[in-house]
């Protein structure tokens, strides 16, 4: 009995042990800064390394060592040392920033708080430790200071704000320094700030840039990245080139819904940049460089994919022949062979610098010569690729690999059953022969779906960039009707959730709402009012009529009166409607044949 309670005793050692290995090195992915993760390197990291020197289990023993590896770089601990010996980091006593509080007062031609104002002393004892904590985070800030200081001034905003930029450009800022002074022509070279809204995001920064140079845009989320190319794109950025004299060219997703209709071709003649300077075979020779072949020009751009639509616009940068191409995102809706594509046409020009905002570390690593890191409202440039920059940086890290990680991963939740429904391998919905084409393309899309689906499936729809992924899942939730025959049927009490690729594809009807009032809308009744636009559920006046004459039909003998329409189905020369009855819950409603034929309109 002994050896065996001793084994025992040891599998759950061991298992303790790897847990708090891997406890420590999720946290670890967690921290962004080795000052988060160094007061607690002298107890943890020796403890580990004894771990894995005594532990015996190979697993256990490989789960701990890539913790020691994961603790020694955030924390930037030498590979020989156990952290024991570690020197203090230098920290900012609350002294110094009542010093620095006080002179900022001074600075600014305020009335100075009184000496040994409680509020201001404690004000500058949180400002000391959020300082210690390298966190620069402006919200927290104000958070923390601005209740206090405003005790002190009716300026304590301004306060705040002043030392929180002292601060950041004071306080273990990377003094290493890269030769701008390399040969090739300047396009910029400006000294600006930029802020959104109330929120800094950069104060006196310094932007450089070179022809030819493709360069990664780099920082924590909130960081300003896309609002700084918004900014360059809007002339809002002092001492940026003026158009006429730098041609900027900005490739984003820029197809809004009332453009839906307009041919690719027309599309990209209309815009006066391209279409006055660039003759019609110019503009017909680079869309079919990029996949648009001759009889897919006249198609509508609403009928495009997402990866199609930003070929789309990469074709209308390439007619502009631009000085500077800013990229956000470009990678988005893109399968491989079209990323490829993008990494060879940037990597291709010679004249052309490209700012680049990505969160594809595969694709920057393949495109990008220089990086621009946003960071503590200042812009520094790395030379090399994002692996060149993660080793100088290597908080930059968590900026790519966090979201990649395994732990991290979203995962749906599981299904409820439906009333009604008493397994989960039972249909809720199905598609049968279905067949679709848009109206302004000459070639039908889809051919002879069929489908089902339950509540046990999980299902990934695969295919190449306008192979009708998403105009299936258009049609499966109702944004589509089928219009090449085949029928289309989903359980009355189905809920679907639907993200599109564009997300927010109902909002542009919505401008005039905040966030609140737009979700206050949406669901004022407790019902999804988005479905009532469903393409499936919207009647002409002539259907409508035929609904309010037919408002009464007999079931079974029984009269029964229609309560609303659930959804309609195409058949050849007619429609035909899914109801629902008044007075009758959802499972006698599903358990009775409830489609009816009475409101067909011949002729459709």
């Amino acid at each position: 009995m002994v050896p065996l309670l001793s084994r025992g005793c040891n599998e759950r050692l061991t298992a303790t042990k790897r847990k708090v290995a891997v406890i420590t090195d999720n946290m670890a992915k967690l921290v962004d800064n080795e000052y988060t993760v160094r007061p607690f390197i002298p107890k943890l990291l020796p403890q580990l390394i004894k771990i894995a020197e005594v532990v015996a289990d190979p697993e256990a023993r490989g789960v701990v060592n890539r913790a020691i590896t994961t603790l020694r770089s955030v924390g930037n601990i030498p590979a020989d040392s156990d952290g024991s010996d570690l020197p203090p980091l230098p920290k900012t006593e609350p002294s110094h920033a009542v010093s620095a509080i006080i002179g900022i007062f001074g600075k600014e031609k305020l009335n100075p708080p009184m000496p040994g104002s409680e509020a201001v002393d404690y004000a500058a004892k949180l400002a000391a430790n959020l300082v210690n904590a390298r966190n620069f985070d402006q919200p927290t800030w104000d958070a923390a200071l601005v209740p206090y200081l405003s005790f002190a001034s009716k300026d304590a905003q301004k306060v705040t704000t002043e030392y929180l930029l002292k601060a950041a450009s004071e306080v273990g800022q990377d003094t290493r320094v890269f030769d701008d002074e390399e040969e090739g022509e300047d396009l910029c070279n400006c000294t600006f700030s930029l802020a959104y809204g109330a929120k800094i995001l950069l104060n006196t920064a310094t932007l450089r840039l070179k022809r030819g140079h493709r360069y990664g845009l780099c920082g924590r989320n909130g960081s300003g990245k896309s609002t700084l190319m918004n900014a360059i794109v809007n002339g809002q950025v002092e001492g940026f080139p003026s158009p006429d004299v730098v041609r900027t060219w900005y490739v984003a997703h820029d197809i809004d819904g009332s453009e839906a209709e307009i041919g690719i071709f027309d599309w990209v003649k209309s815009d006066p940049r391209i279409g006055s300077v660039r003759s019609d075979q110019e503009i017909k020779d680079v869309l079919s460089e990029v996949g648009f072949v001759a009889d897919r020009q006249n198609h509508s751009i609403g009928s495009l994919s997402g990866g199609w639509k930003m070929k789309l616009a990469l074709a209308r940068a390439i007619l502009f022949r631009a000085d500077i191409l800013l990229l956000d995102e470009p990678t988005n809706h893109l399968d491989v062979v079209n990323i490829t594509w993008i990494i060879d046409y940037l990597t291709s020009l010679s004249q052309t610098t490209s700012i680049i905002v990505s969160h594809d570390s595969d694709f920057l690593n393949r495109t990008v010569t220089d990086i621009i890191h946003l960071n503590r409202f200042k812009i520094k440039r790395y030379p090399g690729n994002l692996e060149d920059f993660v080793r100088m940086v290597p908080e930059a890290k968590s900026y790519y690999s966090l979201a990649a990680a395994d732990e991290y991963k979203f995962k749906l939740p599981n299904p409820p059953l439906l009333d009604g429904v008493k397994t989960k391998e039972k249909s809720l919905i199905k598609m049968k022969h279905v067949g679709f084409q848009y109206p302004s393309q000459p070639i039908q899309q889809l051919f002879d779906i069929s489908l089902q689906v339950s509540l046990s499936s999980r299902v990934a729809i695969l295919g190449p960039n306008g192979s009708g992924k998403s105009t299936l899942v258009k049609l499966l939730i109702g944004d589509l009707e089928q219009n090449k025959g085949g029928d289309i049927w989903k359980h009355p009490n189905v809920v679907i959730g639907y993200v599109a690729q564009h997300a927010f594809h109902h909002i542009d009807q919505h401008l005039d709402k905040t966030p609140l009032d737009y979700l206050l809308w949406r669901y004022q009744t407790g019902e999804d009012l988005e479905e009532l636009h469903k393409a499936n559920r919207i009647l002409s006046e002539e259907e409508q009529q035929k609904m309010k004459e037919g408002g009464v039909v007999i079931v079974e003998g029984a009269k029964r009166l229609i309560d609303e329409l659930l959804s309609r189905k195409k058949l050849k020369q007619s429609y035909e409607y899914e109801i629902s009855f008044k007075g009758m819950s959802s499972s006698e409603n599903v358990s009775r044949p409830s489609f009816c034929d009475f409101a067909r309109v011949d002729g459709r």
